[in-house]
């Protein structure tokens, strides 16, 4: 799977370097975890489909009634059609210098988020549909009247979502400067029982599969592969013995291509399939 660089793929080779960047992106098929370096802060506004993101140490679900605030990084996304014949949704970046403007200019609460999230939900309501489009409307205007304008929507929307969301809202601001990273332990037992491949873990904790191996191994002293497959599968027994799933549900869940492979590598571990369980 190749890494997207965005937004550096949606700007034209012979553009100027912009610190504001709308795109309109628009898809006609599913596309599943894509892997994402996203290097700049982005909105997503989404008007039709579903969006799904991994982060380091966390992961979020968004529908077309919702919008996301991401941080910088390195992600794995996911954008489904949800019944419709098309994905849509409005990208608006921001870099790190121009969101320190705007914190110096309207100087807000300073404070630390009790717990570090790599993204915000925003709830879609009129003023951001409307919002919307104007930055539709936009893009027939000249370049130079549209980087102006295209300043002055970018401050109407951060000053918008304070005064919906308040402090909340301000301390994610503030935590977007923030050059804190998720521990490598954290990333790691975040995604135990995902259903991430290894390479995708080791995305998330920016290294390659190699590097990710040897940190690994070094910090517990067995091989990733083993030491994910034994929580996976212990977490999804526990799971059928609570008798709510049965194996067919869930395993996809933990990262099984098809449940043959997942019922032998239960039966392998166990002793017992996993419709043993269940019985």
């Amino acid at each position: 799977m190749s890494v997207a660089n965005i937004p550096e793929i949606y700007i034209q080779s012979d553009s100027r370097e912009q610190d504001l960047f709308v795109y309109d992106f628009k898809m006609t098929s599913d596309v599943v975890k894509s892997k994402v370096n996203l290097s700049m802060n982005m909105f997503s506004f989404l008007q039709i489909g579903k969006k799904q993101v991994h982060f380091a140490d966390a992961s979020v679900m968004v529908n077309k009634e919702q919008s996301l605030l991401i941080r910088e990084g390195n992600w794995l996304w996911t954008e489904l059609l949800d019944n419709d014949d098309i994905y849509y949704c409005k990208l608006f970046f921001f870099s790190e210098d121009r969101l320190k403007e705007f914190l110096e200019k309207y100087p807000i609460q300073e404070g630390k988020l009790k717990e570090e999230v790599p993204f915000f939900v925003i709830e879609n309501d009129e003023y951001i549909a409307s919002y919307i489009g104007t930055l539709s409307r936009m893009a027939a205007m000249p370049s130079t009247f549209n980087e102006n304008l295209l300043s002055i929507k970018f401050e109407e929307i951060m000053l918008y979502l304070i005064g919906k969301y308040g402090e909340k809202f301000e301390l994610y601001l503030h935590s977007l400067i923030s050059k804190e990273h998720s521990p490598f332990k954290k990333v790691i037992e975040s995604n135990a029982y995902s259903n991430l491949k290894l390479e995708e873990i080791a995305f998330l904790c920016n290294m390659s599969l190699s590097t990710f191996k040897r940190n690994f191994i070094a910090e517990y002293e067995m091989s990733p592969g083993k030491w994910l497959q034994d929580k996976r599968l212990q977490r999804a027994k526990e799971l059928l013995q609570q008798g709510d799933v049965t194996a067919s549900d869930i395993y996809l869940d933990f990262g099984y291509s098809n449940l043959p492979n997942f019922s032998i590598a239960f039966k392998n571990k166990f002793g017992i399939s996993p419709t043993e369980i269940t019985k």
